[in-house]
């Protein structure tokens, strides 16, 4: 079955052959009535011809338009070459015919660029994959028959059949095609359950490691399958400006038939001219007021922007959330998984006078390999490697002490690491204490280790905020943001300390889901347009309070995909000066596209009035649409090499730790 992309390929081939042989058969016209001196039925029958193949799409466009109430550009043409063929000027319709069905075809193809930048992405699905049986055996099939479950063999240097997650082997994966990445990112097997380290994307590319993984999604349900949908369902038209665009032209092309009228009869009654001439003029009128270029101009533009921030890894659902993301002027971040990691990193080491960092570590590392906690699986992964093999200690009888830590037994020691109040009956040292609270007012949060009577130290852990964090708001503040605002549900404490280390003019915690809600409430008055970034999840109900919600890692989250106005398909805070730039470029590329139009409508119009012919109204007027579609289309190679500029984006704490 043929895709809508080959219909539409097929169309526009067809439009141009049309288009051609209108051309062809009105350049036969001319030269059998300037040269050859032929019959005038031979020479009409030519501009006929013309006719038909020049107004035959145009037909049916005006046709559709008028079923469905509308008057368009379209049978503005129609009446203009019907006028034309009425007063015996058929070489004149017939030119205004072909240039129109010409530019009309051009456009198509203008604009079709924009969409199969989209498209392409598609190709990058392979057709077939190879399945691991349950009793090993390895089979060929096509990857939309793969079934959620199923285990596939994926090799070296070949792109990802489906989206899964990594059960057996590690490697890197090149995820720009749905992630915008621009360096590949680690994936090691998941330990019992899918995690970001572990998950893969269909159509992106494998590295030099062979793995096996898991089937977690069909074929059409795919973050690749989902992404084109989007942007194909994508409402460009529905942009403030596309909005107003479109009620203009509704009143607009009827007002420009009514003045057509009125000039005929002005020019018969009142100048007392022929009504042939009085007829033409009209014509000619009508054609320059057309408002071809005017029609195709936001359109253009924003379908192209989509395009582009496509391919950097930004879905964009639609030319509202692009124009406005340019205007706003407040920006409130979630603080957990936006401007943090969301995964606790070992900060600081405390060890006790007397004691040894060595001992502290190795006792700490064996206590928490025994937990799930994710404090100490971080512990365990980021201290871990630091102790060597032949130093590594057992420990034993673990038992969890709810809201405060955890004992055990090492070498038959008792060991206790948790929170201050695990040691409220304890006497601490003076110092120990004295840096605790100082690790506790910076936002950390603390582990005091004590084994047997001594205690050893502190360890200090804190969900830290990605390096790109501050950069991108200094980026942001010098766009035009007047306010960076942190909403999180985390103790105040810890909201101040990131908001120091980011730069956020304005950091509330122990916020409840409502509570963010009323605060993006309070942002919005006084007309200030706000803009919610966070995971699409929790997040939503702030989200869809403010005037534009933004969603980070949506590739890993079918809720984020649907719940944001604009969805970062990886977890990089870079992409959002990126996409600021783009709004802003796109916006100012629509007014230079409405000047365009505009312009050449008010010059056409004067210039038909005072005789200009209907040959070079109806260049300079397809002209004047080619040249909005050009500029419009500059916006699919929009900032190629500043993506990422002055920005360095740091990798996930966790794949970072796998990788030393």
């Amino acid at each position: 079955m043929a895709t809508q992309d080959q219909h539409q390929h097929q169309g526009f081939q067809w439009e141009l052959v049309f288009a051609a042989m209108s051309g062809l058969a009105y350049v036969a016209g001319l030269m059998s009535e300037f040269v050859f001196g032929a019959p005038e039925f031979l020479c009409v029958g030519f501009y006929l011809t013309a006719y038909f193949f020049g107004g035959f799409f145009t037909v049916r466009e005006a046709f559709t338009s008028l079923r469905r109430g509308q008057f368009d550009v379209d049978l503005l043409m129609l009446i203009a070459a019907g006028g034309a063929a009425a007063i015996g000027r058929f070489g004149e319709g017939a030119v205004l015919l072909f240039l129109f069905s010409l530019g009309h075809s051009l456009e198509e193809y203008a604009m079709s660029r924009a969409t199969k930048s989209i498209s392409a992405l598609g190709d990058l699905m392979p057709t077939t994959a190879t399945v691991k049986e349950t009793d090993g055996e390895l089979r060929e099939v096509l990857a939309k028959d793969l079934r959620v479950g199923d285990t596939v063999l994926v090799k070296p240097h070949s792109r990802i059949p489906a989206d899964g997650y990594i059960t057996q082997g590690a490697t890197s994966v090149d995820q720009a095609a749905v992630t915008g990445e621009s360096m590949p990112v680690d994936k090691v097997a998941a330990d019992g359950k899918p995690s970001e380290n572990s998950q893969v994307y269909a159509g992106t590319v494998n590295g030099n490691g062979a793995f096996e993984m898991t089937v977690t999604a069909a074929a059409a349900e795919s973050v690749i399958s989902r992404v084109i949908a989007m942007v194909s369902e994508a409402d460009v038209a529905s942009s403030p400006t596309g909005t107003f665009i479109n009620r203009f032209q509704k009143i607009y092309v009827p007002s420009v038939v009514v003045g057509v009228v009125i000039v005929l009869l002005f020019g018969v009654a009142f100048l007392k001219e022929p009504f042939n001439d009085s007829f033409y003029r009209a014509m000619v009128i009508l054609v320059a007021a057309s408002p071809c270029a005017l029609a195709i101009a936001t359109p253009a533009a924003v379908l192209s922007a989509i395009a582009r921030a496509a391919r950097a890894g930004v879905l964009v659902k639609g030319g509202a959330p692009l124009e406005l993301f340019g205007r706003v002027d407040t920006i409130a971040f979630d603080k957990t998984g936006t401007l943090t990691w969301g995964q606790p990193r070992v900060t600081e080491v405390y060890v006790v006078p007397g004691q040894s960092e060595a001992q502290l570590v190795s006792v700490v590392v064996a206590v928490e390999a025994l937990s799930d906690h994710p404090l100490a699986q971080a512990i365990s992964m980021q201290l871990g490697p630091q102790v060597p093999a032949e130093k590594r200690l057992d420990a034993t009888g673990l038992e969890a002490a709810a809201g405060r830590g955890v004992s055990a037994y090492v070498d038959g020691q008792k060991v206790l690491i948790g929170n201050d109040q695990l040691f409220a009956d304890a006497s601490m040292p003076e110092e120990l204490q004295r840096h605790m609270e100082l690790m506790q007012e910076s936002g950390q949060t603390i582990m005091v280790v004590k084994l047997g009577e001594n205690f050893l130290g502190i360890i200090g852990l804190m969900d830290q905020p990605r390096q790109e964090a501050r950069e991108t708001i200094t980026m942001l503040r010098s766009s035009g943001i007047d306010r960076v605002v942190m909403l999180s549900g985390d103790h105040q404490r810890v909201v101040g300390t990131v908001a120091a280390q980011t730069g956020v003019d304005v950091a509330a915690g122990g916020l409840l889901p409502e509570d963010k809600v009323s605060k993006v409430g309070d942002l919005c008055h006084d007309d200030a347009l706000v803009c919610v970034v966070g995971d699409g999840v929790n997040d939503a109900p702030a989200m869809a309070r403010a005037s534009l919600g933004v969603a980070m890692g949506a590739a890993a989250s079918a809720v984020a995909l649907e719940a944001a106005d604009i969805a970062l398909m990886s977890n990089d805070l870079g992409k959002l000066p990126f996409i600021r730039r783009l709004s802003v470029a796109t916006t100012r590329t629509i007014r230079q596209n409405l000047l365009i139009s505009l312009g050449i409508v008010a010059f056409l119009v004067p210039a038909s009035l005072i005789g200009l012919a209907i040959g070079p109204v109806v260049i300079i007027h397809e002209g004047s649409t080619l040249l909005v579609i050009l500029n419009s289309l500059r916006l699919l190679g929009f900032d190629k090499n500043r993506e990422h500029e002055g920005i360095e984006h740091e990798e996930s704490p966790r794949l970072s730790t796998l990788a030393q």
